[in-house]
């Protein structure tokens, strides 16, 4: 402080008061070169060098740092030289005799002077970015990874998520016309980065050929797609950061739902709540501000995108169907035939010449198999040997009325007693669970154990009819009695196994 006052006062004294140069060094006791540098400055200029400082030990290896450096610039961010392992290698291959310390302000002060420099973008209203992110949650009681798909306006900052188990162009697709009929309307433009769910190829002249799907997606929505450049997540910037917002606020503490459904209904309910802050250098809030996004939206299609992904197929001889790793199950009927496989984020619909064959609850786990044991009961009539080692029933969690039936039709009919089960569980190919069971507890009430009884019981139901079997009616349908053993048959009987 003191210095800057003399520079004050040597200055007035040379400028206003009009003494000399000579005469000031005098009177305040400095060098007249110091009084020279007063008048060029008003206040102290610092230590300024008249020339980069010498370094000799280092000067000759400099270019051999820069070509490490440049040969980084090709390399992932994560794979890239630290200054102590440059050090390390200029010691070892080069023969560099000088401390670690000016290698690594060297090699700091070079990438700083590398370091990008962005300009400031302004977000005009109707337009969005989109990405996906990754982080862990428990579904069903099982911790696991789980892939969210964020939306962001950029002008409004209103946001957008889903969670899905994988991140899979049908989850791409479907997390789009959620979020579409989220926000009510579809924005102008959409950015993304060049994920291959969109991009199947970049072109020489940096052009993107599109993915078919993705294309139809655009097609049916009719938004302008752009991508950003290769590697550099700063082009979207926005909904880069509403992944960390996300990662940081609505899954922390780790999210626990008993499905993904459920989960998804907690961050929807969050992305409304969000809507309600004012963020900072804004006088509105989130949602006042989207009320101008929605204003330049284009206006929902009549029908939303059907989000599936289509492949073609081919029935095995075990009559399953593979998508994405894992055998689904068709009638045994369309084995060997062609099939189109419709993949969606929840389930899985097989086809054949346009009937829908088979639906299943989509699995993602490796290798899988996914039975619909009604698929093979057609084939285990006639196969009747294999029933007891048919995979497809395997875990087929019914009634205890139906274990009941079997054995009393083993019982009395032996082999053909096991034909007459399939042909009782071939019931539920048409009719519903409880009706075929209702009809199997009322057969083994009756004791009328056959699958013309069931079948007829089952009919009674319903059709709300009075249950009336005439035995006369079904003389080959065996008849069931069921005797009270007495204590004294019991006791003679053990008596002649003595004698």
């Amino acid at each position: 402080m003191k210095l800057v006052e003399l520079y004050g006062r040597v200055r007035f004294a040379v400028r206003i008061e009009g003494i000399s140069r000579r005469e000031a060094a005098r009177r305040f006791g400095i060098d007249p070169r110091t009084v020279a540098k007063m008048l060029s400055f008003s206040v102290p200029p610092g230590y300024r060098r008249s020339r980069p400082p010498a370094r000799p030990k280092l000067d000759p290896f400099v270019g051999i740092i820069e070509g490490i450096l440049d040969g980084d610039k090709g390399r992932p961010a994560k794979q890239r030289h630290t200054s102590k392992r440059i050090f390390e290698r200029l010691r070892d291959e080069h023969g560099y005799g000088g401390g670690v310390t000016i290698v690594k302000d060297y090699v700091l002060a070079r990438r700083q002077h590398q370091r990008e420099v962005f300009v400031p973008l302004r977000h005009d209203p109707g337009h969005a970015q989109a990405d996906f992110g990754e982080a862990l949650a428990v579904i069903g009681g099982v911790e696991r990874k789980i892939h969210f798909f964020a939306m962001d306006l950029p002008h409004s900052d209103a946001g957008f998520v889903q969670a899905y188990p994988a991140e899979t162009t049908e989850a791409f697709c479907a997390a789009h016309v959620a979020a579409f009929a989220f926000f009510g309307g579809v924005p102008s433009s959409i950015l993304y980065d060049n994920t291959k769910l969109a991009v199947a190829r970049i072109l020489g002249d940096g052009m993107r050929q599109r993915t078919r799907m993705f294309s139809e997606l655009q097609s049916h929505y009719l938004f302008e797609d752009r991508f950003g450049r290769p590697g550099k997540g700063n082009d979207k910037g926005k909904v880069e950061g509403l992944v960390g917002y996300v990662r940081r606020n609505y899954l922390v503490p780790l999210p626990h739902a008993a499905d993904f459904a459920a989960l998804n209904e907690r961050l929807l309910a969050d992305c409304r709540r969000r809507l309600g802050d004012r963020l900072r250098g804004h006088t509105e809030t989130i949602g006042a501000r989207l009320a101008r996004d929605q204003a330049c939206f284009n206006d929902l299609p009549q029908t939303p995108y059907d989000a599936c992904d289509k492949q073609p197929g081919r029935v095995s001889s075990l009559s399953l169907v593979r998508y994405r790793g894992t055998d689904y199950s068709v009638p045994t009927a369309y084995g060997h035939r062609e099939v189109l496989i419709r993949g969606y984020v929840d389930r899985v619909v097989i086809s054949c010449g346009g009937e829908i064959i088979a639906r299943h609850v989509r699995s993602y786990e490796r290798e899988d198999f996914v039975f619909d044991p009604l698929h093979y009961l057609a084939l285990l009539e006639r196969k009747i040997g294999a029933l007891d080692q048919a995979a497809p029933l395997a875990g087929w969690d019914l009634p205890e009325a139906f274990t009941t039936l079997r054995r009393l039709l083993e019982a009395r009919m032996g082999r053909q007693g096991k034909r007459e089960f399939v042909q009782v569980l071939r019931l539920l190919e048409v009719f519903a669970l409880e009706d075929v069971t209702a009809g199997v507890h009322a057969a083994i009430e009756r004791g009328v154990i056959g699958f013309d009884a069931v079948k007829h019981l089952v009919l009674c139901r319903i059709e709300r009819r009075p249950a009336r079997l005439d035995m006369t009616v079904y003389p080959y349908l065996p008849r069931a009695s069921v005797a009270i053993t007495s204590p004294r048959s019991y006791l003679d009987l053990l008596g002649g196994a003595a004698s």
